[in-house]
This record gives C-alpha cells, structure tokens and sequence, in this order.
C-alpha cells in the first residue's frame, strides 16, 4: 500500500502550524471531527481502498495534530523511521544515535484527498530548509523527510521538492531527505494524539 498526508485548513502555510499548535486550546475540541469522520466512513457493503503515507517534519506530536485535521485522512499513528535499531523507544531514539527520524504514518481516502495535496501540507506544517533540527528542536531524528511507498511517491515527492526549490519561496535550499520506506516502528501509547488528548495543538509547551 502507498503512504501518504493530508491537506485542507492551511490558514497561512507555515504560519498556521506554529499559531494553530502553539500553546492554546484547541477551538470547536473534536466532537465534530468525530462526526465527520463517523459520517464518512463506509457503508456496509461499501469498500474503499485507503492509502498510505509516512512523513517526518520535527516534533511528530505537532505533525499529526496537523494531520488529523485533514478531510480524507482515516487514521494517524507516530512512530520512528529511517533507523539501524529494531524496536526503538522514545528514549533510544532521543540519544541521536538510532538515526531514526520522527514520524507521522497517515492512512488517507486517495479519492478525498490527493498525494500531491499532501505533499503541499507537509511544505508548509514546517520549514524544510532546516537540516536535522526544527525550531528549538535539534539532531537528526528532528530531521525533514519523506519516505515514499511507491514509484510514485518517489516522483511526485521529487517534483514537489524541486519545484518548491525553483519556486525561490525559501532563501535557502530544500534540506528535505526523500528515502525508500523502511519499518515503521509506532511510538508508546502516549505519543499517540498526544496533544488532542490534552486539548492542546503544538509540541512546544
């Protein structure tokens, strides 16, 4: 299956997942994301094929809260990726030395939201000039980076970058790694919506 993220609700690109997760409440809480989702999801004897995709863009907590507001995103999970050590905990992945990256894995509805749009969303939810750090967050598991699942994956991430590269929206060059999936390893349980469970929206407190 591919892998891929979420767009809908850029309020501002970049501005809007530092303001939208940095500190506050969470407006208008879940209740109504909850019955979005309840509404949309298939109907006995209906199947749809969702798809796959995995990013990595700082701080997963901040990343998924963005994720998770998408129309066409069915579920979310964070965990590491990119790494030598099997089984990794946060705390291993913590030391640097792991050389996993953070990660959002968002399972989607291809025919609600596209793989491009995704890819959009993850430009703008963090800056991808940065190399192995992401505002105060620093080392390489903080680093900017898309695993891609398929050939496609490959050559749409590859466009996208090249094009927001050539777009002159950043001074500085696209630092963002595109690499083959490897396992995805989810994080503890208290990782998981981590900042929706406390209604809040961005990682640094």
């Amino acid at each position: 299956m591919s892998r891929r993220v979420f767009l809908t609700m850029l309020f501002g690109g970049a501005a809007w997942c530092v303001t939208a997760g940095c500190g506050g409440p969470v407006s208008g809480a879940p209740t109504a994301e909850t019955a979005a989702r309840e509404e949309d999801a298939p109907q006995p004897g209906e199947e749809r094929i969702m798809e796959q995709a995995t990013f990595g863009a700082g701080c997963f907590w901040g990343v998924e809260a963005a994720f998770r507001r998408i129309d066409g995103v069915t579920a979310t999970s964070v965990g590491y990726m990119g790494g030598a050590l099997e089984s990794p905990t946060y705390k291993d992945v913590c030391t640097d030395r792991t050389g996993h990256a953070e990660v959002v894995e968002v399972v989607y509805d291809p025919d609600k939201v596209s793989y491009d749009a995704l890819l959009d969303v993850f430009w703008t939810c963090h800056d991808p000039t940065q190399v192995n750090r992401q505002g105060p967050d620093f080392g390489t598991q903080y680093r900017s980076v898309v695993f891609f699942h398929t050939p496609e994956q490959e050559a749409a991430a590859r466009a996208s970058k090249d094009a927001l590269d050539r777009s002159g929206k950043h001074a500085r060059p696209i630092a963002t790694e595109i690499q083959p999936a490897a396992t995805f390893w989810r994080a503890e349980e208290y990782h998981q919506q981590y900042l929706e469970k406390r209604g809040l929206a961005h990682c640094h407190l």
